[in-house]
């Protein structure tokens, strides 16, 4: 009983962290309905259902960003880029250094997404450019 009980406090304390779900990227838009050519997203999981929680970042199309802000550089563990969309990205600012482009879908975890040899690119993001 003491352990249901246990149980239940997790989930009940967890819920929010549990209920993450990336959105789908052909219902990419933000909270007024406008189309969003990417979407960052602060947490992922191992769990993909449970990625693309905490804070997320709102990308639109045409946005060219070679410095992003000082809250998100370096922040992003997974993202979800929209249909007919690419967003590329580069893990200095001003577009320097390594450069990965995403074509729409879903990342779940940008830990998954090499980068040179021995990186990968949970936490790695400075700059960005997204078209539709």
């Amino acid at each position: 009983m003491k352990s249901l009980a246990a149980v239940l406090v997790c989930v009940a304390l967890c819920w929010e962290g549990l209920n993450a779900e990336c959105p789908e990227p052909t219902a990419l838009k933000d909270a007024n309905g406008a189309k969003l050519c990417a979407r960052l997203f602060a947490d992922s999981h191992y769990v993909f259902a449970q990625s693309c929680g905490g804070e997320s970042l709102d990308i639109f199309p045409g946005d060219d960003v070679p410095t992003i802000d000082r809250k998100w550089n370096n922040r992003a563990s997974s993202l979800v880029v929209g249909r007919s969309c690419s967003l590329t990205v580069w893990d200095h600012v001003k577009k320097g250094g390594a450069k990965r482009k995403f074509s729409a879908g879903i990342q779940y975890q940008l830990k998954d997404v090499p980068k040179g040899l021995f990186g990968n690119w949970n936490d790695g993001i400075s700059a960005y450019y997204c078209t539709c």
